[in-house]
């Protein structure tokens, strides 16, 4: 098959969560690239679903929670883009999910898996949300499977899509919690979506790596500056609370604020400028948004 930039792709790739916004992003700019994609997820007949095959996906069923769907779906693939989603599942089901995918791939005897994930670094931190992908990693690692994994830090879509979590965290509780003038490093998903792709396209050279994904460095202070730039005002926070936050989300995003309060670690845009050399700063990415 030839890829839009002129290349041979060496077969279809699936896509965990391809309706998700990790998952979708990969899917669309895997596409983009001249790429077949087999966009899979639990509800083929729903609208975000629909909306990959309108853009060329093969969409099949699958549940990471279900061995035995995950084999079918990998079935001749060559690729794969793997995400869980701890906010949604909780951790340990996020573990029991990466691993059944890991488990599928390895039979199925995929040669190169893109893996979108998080953290700092490849020592526990007692973070769960980013020692869990450590666990999932080994798996893939262990059952020998070729293996990228993807590090994005804070993603911008944090300061405006209540999807994630309400906006309160991102402008209340984060700082609050991290410190309003700590530097913190963004991502959009979009180019996340492409830096995979590309990543797809070079397995010669990034299998094996662990790339840590920043475009920009900004504090929440600043980014409050760049919002009211864009604006005229400041974005809307809401003061909940740390107690009642808990409730509504457990601890693991308070745990990792404190952690980020106090410790230091690589955020060197330099990764993300060599595979995607156009990734949007803070600034860009807010004056292309309906604020």
């Amino acid at each position: 098959m030839v890829s839009s930039s002129g290349g041979s792709t060496p077969g279809v790739i699936a896509v965990v969560g391809a309706t998700g916004r990790q998952g979708s992003s990969v899917t669309r700019h895997l596409l983009n690239d001249g790429w077949q994609v087999r966009a899979l997820t639990r509800n083929p007949s729903g609208e975000r679903a629909q909306a990959l095959r309108a853009l060329g996906a093969e969409v099949r069923q699958a549940d990471t929670e279900d061995p035995a769907s995950l084999r079918t779906a990998f079935a001749d693939v060559y690729g794969l883009f793997n995400v869980q989603n701890p906010q949604t599942s909780g951790l340990d089901a996020e573990i029991r999910q990466g691993s059944n995918v890991a488990a599928a791939a390895a039979e199925a005897g995929v040669r190169h898996v893109v893996y979108g994930a998080a953290g700092v670094g490849e020592d526990k931190t007692g973070v769960g949300s980013w020692d869990s992908k450590l666990v999932i990693a080994r798996r893939f690692r262990d059952l020998g499977l070729p293996l990228t994994v993807l590090r994005p830090m804070a993603f911008m879509e944090l300061m405006t899509d209540k999807g994630y979590y309400p906006p309160v965290s991102t402008w209340h509780l984060m700082p609050k919690l991290m410190g309003p003038s700590r530097p913190v490093g963004w991502l959009c998903v979009d180019d996340l979506g492409a830096i995979a792709a590309r990543v797809f396209a070079d397995p010669d050279r990034w299998t094996g790596a662990v790339l840590g994904l920043v475009s920009d460095v900004q504090s929440i202070d600043e980014c409050r500056g760049l919002w009211k730039e864009r604006t005229g005002k400041k974005p809307r926070g809401f003061p909940m609370p740390v107690w009642l936050f808990k409730r509504f989300v457990g601890t693991d995003l308070i745990t990792m604020w404190r952690w980020l309060r106090t410790e230091r670690f690589d955020m060197g845009t330099s990764t993300t400028r060599e595979i995607l050399p156009e990734a949007l700063t803070v600034q860009q990415w807010l004056a292309r948004q309906s604020l």
